[in-house]
């Protein structure tokens, strides 16, 4: 048997949250990852003295005021807004969908113009019953807006036509009769000074946390088993089980990032390409999202392609439809089999997180170790 507690497979969010609260009750942890880095999909690194979000534009947004407390113990937070915007064969719109959207779209000034608009295009599906998203995104927002700025994104996201896609993916979506550029609605939002990769590099940071990177916890899996006596794992859970009752279907995603030799690119730190035509999702610029840091003369610059998921891909979203969920809840089955083994995170629980709800679900599952 290992001297240690725990062993934490995977150093992002979910397992260093794990790691940093099972070390303050005294427990001894192992933590191994992957990639031959810790922090996961919310890594940083300096380029440029720009804080380069590797695997995609993250921003922490949230309306739990203890969860915000909480990841403000390992880093201080500016006060960035996300404020997207959408390219649209070079026609610009705000997002989300306000009266920057609407004036730019239809010409209507006040909201009373706005939304007698938006009724007026949502008659296209009166009395009818969406049977797929494009019919969905018509009877919330009318045509003219799902054609533009939902059809070619979506598609590029999914892999798949819009007609092809379930109504469900779109249960509502964000409209606002004001001219607020906010994205979120929660209570609390920023990113942290100086990377998210602080985060985590805090919470491991205890005499009680060893980790070790570069290291695949199924070229070893049998022996992990035998050796520690609980383990935390967030990998994908379908492998866990050798896909013995199929694969989970995730999208990937290939980032093209460019260092270029100019001090401002697209003005933005996130620009949405909604057109069909355009490979890629969306632009980040880093330096945006840290005002005033880094190179005045250099930007860092990262394109987003949607992918599809193949063994040894990375998978990033789960694609919850009926079939998928169902075939996750025959693995839930098998991991009640496992009692030394906890599944969490993103891949291990098989749902889409934000930040704040990744570390929610890391001090919910803390809660049910320890303190239960």
């Amino acid at each position: 048997m290992s001297d240690y507690d725990y062993l934490v497979v995977g150093a992002g969010l979910f397992g260093a949250t794990f790691a940093y609260e099972a070390a303050k009750r005294g427990k001894h942890v192992m933590v191994i990852e992957k990639r031959d880095h810790i922090a996961g999909n919310v890594y940083t690194e300096e380029v440029d003295g720009i804080q380069v979000h590797k695997y995609g534009a993250h921003i922490f947004h949230t309306s739990n005021k203890h969860i915000w407390q909480y990841v403000n113990q390992f880093a201080e937070f500016n006060r960035y807004t996300n404020s997207p915007i959408a390219n649209y064969k070079g026609q610009i719109y705000n997002l989300p969908f306000n009266m920057n959207t609407f004036n730019e779209m239809w010409g209507t000034h006040t909201p009373e113009e706005a939304r007698a608009k938006i009724d007026e295009q949502r008659r296209e599906m009166a009395g009818k019953q969406p049977q797929n998203l494009e019919e969905q995104a018509i009877s919330l927002i009318g045509r003219d807006i799902y054609e533009k700025l939902i059809k070619g994104y979506t598609e590029k996201q999914w892999g798949q036509k819009a007609t092809a896609l379930p109504a469900f993916i779109i249960r509502r979506l964000p409209v606002r009769l004001t001219y607020n550029n906010n994205y979120f609605n929660d209570d609390y939002q920023g990113i942290p000074i100086g990377g998210y990769t602080q985060i985590v590099e805090k919470m491991l940071a205890s005499d009680l946390i060893d980790v070790e990177t570069g290291v695949d916890f199924f070229d070893h899996k049998q022996d992990y088993l035998s050796k520690y006596p609980r383990i935390l794992f967030t990998g994908t859970i379908d492998q866990f089980f050798g896909y013995q009752l199929g694969e989970l279907q995730y999208r990937s995603l290939r980032f093209d990032t460019k260092e270029l030799n100019t001090g401002n690119y697209q003005g933005n730190a996130v620009v949405n390409y909604t057109d069909a035509e355009t490979p890629y999702t969306r632009i980040i610029e880093h330096k945006h999202f840290e005002f005033g840091k880094g190179d005045k003369d250099k930007t860092i610059i990262t394109r987003e392609y949607p992918a599809d998921w193949h063994r040894g891909d990375e998978p990033y979203y789960p694609v919850n439809n009926q079939r998928n969920n169902t075939l996750y809840t025959k693995y839930q089955e098998l991991a009640k089999k496992q009692p030394q083994v906890i599944f969490g995170g993103r891949l291990g629980q098989y749902r889409y997180y934000n930040m704040d709800q990744v570390i929610a679900a890391a001090l919910k599952t803390v809660d049910k170790e320890f303190d239960n």
